[in-house]
Formats: structure tokens, sequence, C-alpha cells
């Protein structure tokens, strides 16, 4: 019992309460060493100094092991065989003393203990003091209410440690050491890993890149500059840092051969003896690397801190210390890297952060250089251009021509090429920045663009291949950098021969199916040939472009320098942006205040087709200046300034153009203000202005006959006219009807009263431009009377259709006689038709003006109809006759009244018989002679039968027969005598009648 009091005692100790002390009283009185070694294993602890002294008391306790075992390997035992080597001598010997083998298995790892121990103690004073010991809490945070649990925490959760280490010794002894090499690494405690690297080489040299890759991507290089791999140039291969040991010798039992052994032997338990990394992962790193991995290493190092840090300069910096490390192969990746961070660091940003963009190494060797130009100069201003390709683009090209110099493929114009190639795909103003610092009057080694023809060919390509129509002080900044050569004037050929080349360049710029735009770059391949000659040539005519394009886009009509070239032989084009310029400019926004704006706009066209003294001609250079005049006279009349046109034509004199030339002008002006008026009225809007425009020059026919169509179309606007449902008939529908005619038809069915309105109506006619057509007048009237008929208002239909007669009679009147004219011919049928419609109108009360109608429709008609017009005539007639039978009648009865009344009884006279007559009004009646004019009419209306009146056909005129024999009881055919003589004698008691006969008719 009393042994067992120390095992007893040791056992009801904590690991906390365990001291030095303790150590040596307790576990020294025990004098079983497999025991106290085990228990010298199996305990832990915080304090260094305790832990010492167990691992030392348990590594003293197993030297007795280690004896016997070194006795075993001189003193062969009696059974073994003398032949045996020593692994299996000391096999043989653990086998049969297996606690010997569990001492020495314990002593190793002890002694591994011991060495970190060791470590553990030059890391804690490597260490600094931790900020927490440094910083007072806030007052805030005294009362923390959490207090009392963190206490119960382990340090390694709080932060601290007895000794001021990140890792408790206790955990320290047995993690993993490549784990505590990567958790200092990543921590920046570099000393910390140089401790464990060079005192524990063994056990972590196969595992040094992982160590290196838990370095932070953002910790500088130079703070662990020696942890990087090295180069060996001797061995051509990695170099292997040197390594220290605690221990001056090695133990015994830590030779390859006893751990070989000790691992084999099925005496030895496992006892945790796996405090090496498992070698599996970092077979391929046992072995230094070569100096291509290597190079892959370091790459990859780099690429990780760009991608996940941005740091160019890091990256960079660890290439600079692998360079200087002996690592072949860096010098390229480290050039690379250079230039990379000049782009980060030295090119301008953008002004806005969302714009910057994320480098990474890959991306910037997957850039050909034109693109790393681009990169350079994407945020560069007009300010600090020269400056950015000074210091970043040319240093760059340098690299370039050098790298093709090395690479056994020299290219001189790489340089220039790749400059030529931003400056033309650069905007104007960046260009003209570049220009200016390439003066031919600068000195040669301050010029970016040294050589005096390429800045020729170089403006000629920007500015012709430039869409820009409002950069003009720009370019002219351009123009002004370029040189100017003294060439003499050469012979004719070579002028030609320039000329040619200009004609040439014009056709090139010219869009095609093929090359539908043309860019600087495909224009520097036309200028790059061309020899000194044609080069000075093209300048000038560059000069005489510029100076035009300022002038168009003065006046807000401007054109890219190209269509100069594609229009020098082209007076459509020329014609067309001369009218653009004219009518523009008084047009708004642009709307000019004045008749000096005007003069000075007319000065600039004439300007521009005129020519330089050179001979070249300006942009306008193909049209006359009588067509610039005629083009500027018709936009000033486009813009409404008619004041000013009319003081430009009569008093300035300034405006020089031919009188009909003058009138064209006019029409065509008031005829595009007619064509895009809303309203017909021309009292407002586009329509007044048309109206006076036709008032700018002296009168005219022409000018006087579109001022009444216009005044017919306000007119005819005013009256409810719908071209569709809903929609008014517009002005330009108005002059685009074929059949004017049709408008006063389309008046008289659209407005009810407007037949009473005869001279209005005739009025418009003749501004529609009917003023002398007889024809339409005749037409018209008869419209009106037709109208007045349909609303039954007999009285205007026959006064319409007495004018319309009246108007027929004196053209008549005027044709030769027996000339069959085609007028005469159609106002006739349209005359004798409108008489005809109203003379049978059944509604028509007044018999003598019907049979007037129907007289002058006997007289008009022709042969074909007269027996349709003698079928109402006789009907009309038989009606009259009753009617005056029933008069006559009712006035004999109240004759005989009158007669029996004895004190009113008096003899009639003639004239009180005629005061109380009802006169027929017919014109056969009125007429000096009523019976010739009606023998007349019906003689020279019988003259023209081709047969007898009595019977118009054998076929068909059974009905005409039948009123025929109705009207005299007989079916006899008369010839024209007999129809005449008989029209005599009923023109004859008509007469009887008016003179008093009251016998029966």
């Amino acid at each position: 019992m009393e042994e067992d009091q120390p095992h007893i005692r040791w056992q009801g100790i904590q690991d906390k309460d365990i001291t030095a002390d303790t150590v040596r009283d307790v576990l020294s009185a025990v004098d079983d060493d497999l025991w106290v070694v085990a228990a010298c294993v199996d305990r832990l602890v915080d304090n260094p100094n305790v832990q010492r002294s167990l691992l030392q008391l348990g590594i003293n306790r197993t030297s007795s092991a280690v004896d016997r075992a070194k006795e075993a390997l001189l003193v062969p035992s009696p059974h073994s065989d003398n032949s045996q080597g020593h692994h299996e001598l000391l096999s043989a010997y653990f086998t049969d003393t297996p606690e010997d083998a569990q001492l020495c298995q314990m002593r190793t790892l002890l002694l591994h203990r011991l060495d970190r121990l060791s470590s553990f103690v030059q890391v804690s004073k490597d260490i600094p003091p931790t900020k927490r010991d440094s910083v007072e809490l806030d007052e805030e945070w005294e009362d923390d209410p959490w207090a009392e649990d963190s206490e119960g925490y382990p340090s390694t959760v709080r932060g601290t440690a007895p000794t001021d280490s990140p890792i408790p010794l206790s955990e320290f002894l047995v993690e993993d050491m490549l784990v505590l090499a990567c958790f200092f690494a990543s921590q920046q405690n570099f000393a910390a890993v140089r401790t464990l690297v060079n005192y524990h080489s063994p056990i972590l040299w196969p595992c040094r890149f992982a160590i290196l890759d838990s370095i932070p991507s953002h910790a500088h290089p130079s703070i662990y500059r020696d942890l990087l791999p090295a180069y060996d140039v001797n061995q051509d291969t990695e170099k292997k840092p040197s390594s220290d040991s605690w221990r001056i010798e090695q133990d015994w039992v830590e030779s390859s051969e006893v751990r070989a052994t000790l691992g084999v032997s099925q005496a030895v338990s496992d006892i945790g003896l796996d405090w090496c990394p498992s070698q599996d992962d970092f077979s391929g790193f046992l072995d230094p690397l070569g100096s291509e991995d290597l190079v892959v290493w370091y790459k990859r190092r780099v690429d990780n801190i760009i991608s996940s840090t941005g740091m160019l300069d890091l990256a960079l910096a660890t290439v600079q210390h692998g360079a200087s490390q002996g690592v072949p192969g860096l010098d390229e990746l480290g050039e690379e890297l250079s230039l990379l961070a000049r782009l980060v660091y030295d090119s301008p940003q953008p002004h806005e952060p969302q714009e910057s963009q994320d480098w990474t190494l890959a991306r910037w060797q997957a850039m050909g250089p034109a693109q790393v130009v681009d990169a350079y100069l994407a945020h560069s201003t007009p300010e600090t251009v020269a400056k950015d390709i000074s210091r970043l683009v040319i240093p760059y090209l340098f690299v370039l021509e050098a790298r093709a110099e090395r690479a056994g493929q020299p290219d001189p114009a790489i340089p220039t090429r790749l400059l030529y190639d931003y400056i033309l795909a650069a905007p104007l103003p960046i260009i003209a920045a570049i220009f200016e610092v390439s003066k031919p009057t600068l000195p040669v080694a301050q010029r970016i663009i040294r050589s005096d023809e390429d800045i020729a060919r170089l403006a000629l390509a920007c500015l012709y291949g430039s869409d820009s129509r409002t950069e003009w002080s720009i370019m002219s900044r351009i123009f002004e950098c370029l040189p100017a050569w003294d060439i003499m004037p050469g012979t004719e050929g070579e002028a030609d021969e320039a000329d040619a080349t200009i004609v040439s360049l014009g056709a090139f710029v010219t869009p095609s199916t093929t090359r539908p735009h043309c860019s600087p770059a495909d224009l520097i391949l036309f200028f790059k040939p061309l020899p000194l000659l044609s080069l000075s040539r093209s300048l000038d005519i560059l000069d005489i472009h510029l100076e035009s394009g300022e002038m168009l886009s003065r006046w807000d009509v401007p054109a890219p320098l190209r269509w100069f070239l594609q229009s020098t032989h082209d007076a459509a084009q020329q014609r067309a942006w001369a009218n653009r310029m004219a009518r523009r400019a008084g047009n708004p926004p642009n709307e000019l205040n004045g008749r000096d704006d005007w003069e000075w706009l007319l000065e600039d066209m004439l300007k521009l087709c005129g020519s330089s003294e050179s001979g070249l001609k300006s942009a306008f250079g193909l049209l006359s200046p009588e067509e610039i005049s005629s083009i500027f006279f018709a936009g000033l009349l486009s813009s409404g300034s008619f004041d000013i046109a009319q003081e430009l034509l009569h008093q300035s004199g300034k405006l020089c153009l031919p009188i009909a030339i003058i009138e064209d002008i006019c029409l065509s002006v008031s005829r595009e203000f007619y064509d895009n008026a809303s309203s017909g009225n021309y009292k407002t809007g586009d329509m007044k202005l048309a109206y006076d425009c036709l008032a700018v020059p002296l009168s005219s026919e022409r000018l006087v006959k579109e001022r009444d169509f216009i005044e017919a179309t306000s007119r005819l606007s005013s009256f409810n006219i719908l071209s569709r449902p809903g929609v008014p008939l517009s002005a330009i529908e108005i002059r685009l009807t074929k059949d004017r005619l049709s408008l006063i038809s389309r008046v008289l069915s659209s407005t009810a009263d407007a037949y009473k309105h005869t001279e209005v109506v005739l009025d418009l006619l003749y501004k529609l431009g009917f003023k002398d057509d007889v024809v339409a007048e005749v037409k018209t009237l008869a419209m009106l009377s037709d109208t007045a008929l349909q609303a039954e208002d007999f009285v205007r239909a026959y006064e319409t259709s007495e004018r319309m007669i009246q108007t027929v009679l004196k053209v008549q009147a005027k044709a030769p006689d027996g000339s069959e004219d085609a007028i005469v011919r159609e106002i006739g049928e349209v005359c004798w038709v409108a008489c005809f419609q109203l003379g049978r109108q059944l509604e028509f009360q007044n018999v003598e003006k019907k049979l007037s109608l129907l007289g002058r429709a006997l007289e008009l008609c022709p042969a074909e109809k007269l027996n349709d017009v003698l079928t109402s005539w006789r009907r009309l007639e038989k009606e009259d006759l009753k009617n005056r039978r029933e008069h006559l009648a009712n006035r004999a009865i109240t004759h005989r009244k009158r007669a029996t009344m004895p004190s009113r009884t008096h003899v009639s006279s003639l004239q009180d018989r005629l005061r109380d007559l009802r006169m027929p009004t017919s014109p056969l009646i009125n007429a000096e002679d009523a019976a010739a004019l009606a023998g007349r009419a019906f003689n020279r209306v019988a003259s023209n039968f081709p047969f007898a009146v009595g019977g118009r056909g054998r076929s068909g005129s059974s009905g005409e027969e039948a009123r025929s024999r109705s009207r005299d009881g007989t079916g006899h055919r008369f010839d024209g005598e007999e129809v005449s003589a008989q029209a005599s004698r009923v023109l004859q008691r008509g007469i009887g009648w008016l003179l008093g006969a009251d016998d029966d008719i």
C-alpha cells in the first residue's frame, strides 16, 4: 500500500497544480521506470519550467533502457545466430524485452518534445508584447457582463498565455509542426517561422511551399525574403538552407536504424508518435526544385498576390527578391510586372471609382501591344497625353523593340507603327495635343512624331477620316502644326498627277458596299505612298476645305471633311448643300436677326462658289454665282423675310437676278408654303406666307393667277367640304385635284344656299383658273341652275339658266357662220340639257318660262334629241291651252255678272282688257315678232330633220304616234312645212286672243 501511494498521489494532482518540486518529490519516489516515463509523457502543462523538469525526468529514467539495448548489441544472446546483423539483434532484443522497447520509443517522443519546448521558449522571446496588454479598456466596457464567462475560456481563445505566446505550451508540444508553422506564417510572425524552420528543418523542409502559401498576400516580401526559395547556381537546383539543432549530438534512439526497428516491432504499442506531417502530400518537394519549377512557383505567387490584393508593387517586389536570390527566368516576368505597375500606379485614373478596372498578370499577358498602348492612355486628357506618351508609352515601345531584337526578329518600326495606330484611332483633341508637341519648328529630340511627311500623312488621314462636324477650331490647330514645304511649281504632268490623286481620293472616301465607312486607318494606306508634291497639294486643298467647313458650320450646316472630297466633281451634292445652307439659316433656332446677317450669308455663299489664288475651287465651285444667288433668294423667301428680300432686290442691288428667275423662285417658294399649310385661310399661317411671297417681285400675270388660286383655296376652305368623313379638305388636296370644276360641285353640294350667290361662285370659278374659260362658266351656271332646281327654287334656277343662255348666245354670235367649233358644241350641249331639265319640271308652275326654256332646248339640242324635246313641248302646250280655256271661261262668267249690274254697266276698253290679261313671259311671245321667231326656230329645226317629224322611225315609235293622235285625233304625218304652218297658226290665235277675240280658239 505504501508503494502505491506515489502513484495515487500523482494521479490526484491536477495539471495546473504540478510544480517542479512535485515532479521531483512524487515521481522520484517511484521505482518503476516505465510507469514514471509514461507519467511524464502523459502530462502536458503550460509552464515551461515544469514541463522541462517532466521531460528531463522522463529522459533520465529511459537512460537505463538505452544502455541495456546497446549492451544487447555488444553481447549477443546465446540463442541468436552470430551472423545476424544489428537490426535483427535489436529487433530480437526489443521482442524479448518489450518494456525497454517502449521506453526507447517514449524517449524519442520526450526528446522531440524537449526540442519543441526549446523552440517554444525561443518563439515566446521573439513575440512582441501583445497589444491587448498595452490598451486600456474603455470605461463603458469596464463593467463587462460577459467577464465571468470569459474567464473560463482557454488562453488561446482569449489571446493570452502565461508566456505571451499565441499558442499554449501544452498545445504547442503535440500540435502538427506544419500547422504551427503555417499558423505563425499566417500571423506574419516570421521570427517564429524562422525558428521552426531552422530547428525543425527535417520535418518542415518538404512542407516549405505550404508554409510560404500561408503567408498573407499583402505581406511585403522584404520581411520574409530569407524564407523565399533561392537558387544554387552550382547545383542548378533550389538552394537548401542551413539548419540548426537544439542538441549537439543526435540521441541513439533517434538514429534511423533504431527508429526503423521500433517502427516494425510488435512489442511497441502506438503511443502517439504521429508528430511528423504526412509525407504523401509533399513527396514532390522532398528534393530541391529545378529552375523552371522555381519560376513556375514565383509566377503562381505573383498571380495570387495580384488576384487577391491587386498590389502590383508587392508582386514586383516578390519577383525582384526572387531574382536577387539568383532564380533565373524572372527577368522577363519582372519586366512585365514593372510595365503593369506603371499602368496601375502611374497612368491617369478615371474620375469615377466604378470605372476602374481590375488588372491581373494573366490579363496583361493576354493583351496585344496596341491594347496595352490604349490602356496606358485610356484616361489621358489633351493636357496630359503628351507627357503620358513620353513616360509610359515610349518606354513600353522600346521594351517591345528590345524583345524583338532578343528574339532574333528585329523590327525598328514597332514604336512608330504602334504610336501611329493609336493616333489614327484617337479623338481630335488628343491628336491636336500630340501634334502640338510634334511641330516641325521644335527640336527633333523633343517631338513625338519626328518625320514631317509622317505628320502630314497622319493629319490628312485623321481629318478626312473624322466624322466630326463641330471641332473646326481643333482641326485648325492640327493644320497649324503641319509643315509648309517650299516646292517650286512642277511640270504640267506633275500638277495633273497631283489633281488625279485628289480625284482618286474623293472616290476612295465615297462609301461603297465593301467599305461603307472610310476610317483614318484606311486613309493612311492611301496617303502613305504619295510623293512630296502630292502631299503639298493635298495640304493646300485641306486648307480650302477647312475654311469652307468653318463657313458651313457657322450657318449650322456642317459637313464632315470627307464630304468636300466626295462633292468635288458632283454638282448635285454641292447644290443640295447650298440649299440646306440657305434654308436652315433662316429657320429656328438659327433665325437671322436682320438684313446684315442675310447679306453676310450671301457673301459667304458666294465665297464658297469661288476659287483660291492657286486655282483650287471651294465647296460650291461647280455652281455659278447666279445659281448661288437663286438658291440664297429661295432660302430668304422660305424664311418669310419678304421685306428683306424686297430690299435686296430693289434697293441695295446686291442680289442681281433676271426677272424671270425671280418670278420662278417666288412661285416655287409660294407653292412650298401652300403645300405645307395646315389651314387654307390666307390670312394666317403658311398660307399667308404663300400669299405674301407673291408680292415680293413686280406683279405679272402668273403671279396674279397664283394669288387668285390662293384666294380661291381660302374661300373653298370656308365651306364645309370634307375629303373623307370628319376630315376637312386640305389645301394640298385642292391643288392636287385634277378636275377643279368638281370643287365647285362639292361647294354646291356641301352648302345648302351656295347656289343663291351666283357671283361668289363665279368669282371662285375665275380664281380657280377658269377666268377666260367659257365652257367652265357655262358648266358652273348649269350646276347652279341644277342645284336651285333641286332646292325647288325655280326663280333662281330660271334666272341662272337665262344667264347661261345669254352666255351661250354670245359665244355663238362670235363664232363664224357654219363653223363647227368644239367649244360651241360643248356649251350648247350643256345649255340645252339644263334648259330641258328645268323646262320639263312638273313642280315649276310658270308655263311661259318653261316654254321659253324648252324653246331654247329645241334651238340648241342635237337633231337626235328633238323628238324628246318636242314631246315635252307638246305636253306643255296642251296644258297651257287647257289653262287658258279655263281662264277665258272664268272671265266670261265674270263679264256676264258685270253686265247684270246696272250701276256698273260700261264697255270695257281695250286698255282694261289688257290690264287684266295674264301675259305669258315666254320669249316666243315677248319677241318683236313672235310668229316670225317661232317660224325661224321651227324652220331651222325642221331643216335638220333627216326624216318626217311625225314618225321618228318605223320601229319603236308607237308611243309618239299615240301621243300625236291624242292631240289632233288623226294619225297623219307632217313634214317640216306643215309643222311651221301649224306653229304660225297657233301664234296667230294667240295674238287674236291678245287683241280681245272671245270666240273659241
